[in-house]
This record gives structure tokens, C-alpha cells and sequence, in this order.
């Protein structure tokens, strides 16, 4: 206060500063956070969509770090399948491989359909050729061998592999009574 009883003011528009000294750069909220997403972007919107009427400062950064959770582990899984194809740039069938063959991504992206995604790879074992295995050491059969097939004897006619349970009952019908 000075003699006339009015109070001596620095420079306008000092907000807190001491006469004016030197401003300090500001700090973004995502900075502070250590975060990539903009935590101010994100406010912004929650804000414009009208989802709460207030937001508590530590909502938004916790969405933005959300997000960049799931961007970097999307975008993670999205290189591997595009370094898989021996492809350097990351398109939307890498991500769509990258959601479907992930557990968790898969069930949280369920119902989202990506463009140009197309489909995961599969093909039902029942339309595969069936296999035959042969058992090593033995000469390959002769063409009139191969061309007469064998009666499937001791065999159950449900599962035709000869196993203890089928084996007793063949026995049974038999009229055997040893089992075993």
C-alpha cells in the first residue's frame, strides 16, 4: 500500500507472478501422464457427446491411456501378422488376422466388421481327405492285394478300431466267455 491507501499492481495480467517475471512453458496434461493420446482431445469429446455431466480429470487420462493400450497392442499384433506375409506395410487384413486369432481382441471386437478384412483361414477336418497310415517297415502291397478289400474281422462296426470294450463285446455275440 502506498500513502494514498490504494494497493500497488504489477503488470496485467500477471495471474500469480511476481510483477511480471518470466512465464512458464506449459505442461500437457499428456506429458504430465506420460501418454502418446491427447488426454485434452479425449476430454473434448466425452464432453461434446454429452455422456456425463461432469468428468473427473483422472477419467480422462485413464481413457487415454485405455486407448493407447489397445492402439499399440492392435498395432503390435497387426506387424507380426504383416512380418508373417513377408509384407513391411501393416493393410486391413493384418489387422483383421491380428483381432480374430487374438482371444481377448476377438471377444471385446466380436461384432465389428473390418472392410477389406476378409475371412480367418479354416477349413473343416470333415472336408479334409482322409489320411491313411501306413506302418513303417512293411513292403508296399501288391496292386491285386490293394484291389480285394480285407473284412474287418474282431472289429466293432461303430468305432472299427478293435478297442478293449468293442473287442468284449464281439466276444459276447460270439458266444465266448473268456474276457480278455
Amino acid at each position: 500500500m502506498d500513502a494514498s491507501g490504494t494497493v500497488a499492481k504489477g503488470k496485467k495480467g500477471a495471474a500469480g507472478r511476481k510483477a511480471g517475471g518470466p512465464r512458464k512453458k506449459s505442461v500437457s496434461r499428456s506429458v504430465k501422464a506420460g501418454l502418446q493420446f491427447p488426454v485434452g482431445g479425449t476430454g473434448r469429446y466425452l464432453k461434446k457427446g454429452r455422456y456425463a455431466q461432469r468428468l473427473g480429470t483422472g477419467t480422462l487420462v485413464y481413457l487415454a491411456a485405455i486407448l493407447e493400450y489397445l492402439a499399440a497392442e492392435l498395432l503390435e499384433l497387426a506387424g507380426n501378422a504383416a512380418k508373417d506375409n513377408k509384407k513391411s506395410r501393416i493393410i486391413p487384413r493384418h489387422l483383421l488376422l491380428a483381432v480374430r486369432n487374438d482371444e481377448e481382441l476377438g471377444k471385446l471386437l466380436a461384432g465389428v466388421t473390418i472392410a477389406h478384412g476378409g475371412v480367418v483361414p479354416n477349413i473343416n477336418t470333415v472336408l479334409l481327405p482322409k489320411r491313411t497310415v501306413e506302418k513303417e517297415g512293411k513292403a508296399p502291397k501288391s496292386p491285386k492285394k490293394a484291389a480285394t478289400p480285407k473284412k474287418a474281422r474282431g472289429r466293432c462296426v461303430l468305432c472299427r478300431l478293435g478297442c478293449v470294450q468293442c473287442s468284449v463285446l464281439l466276444n459276447l455275440n460270439r458266444g465266448v466267455k473268456s474276457f480278455g
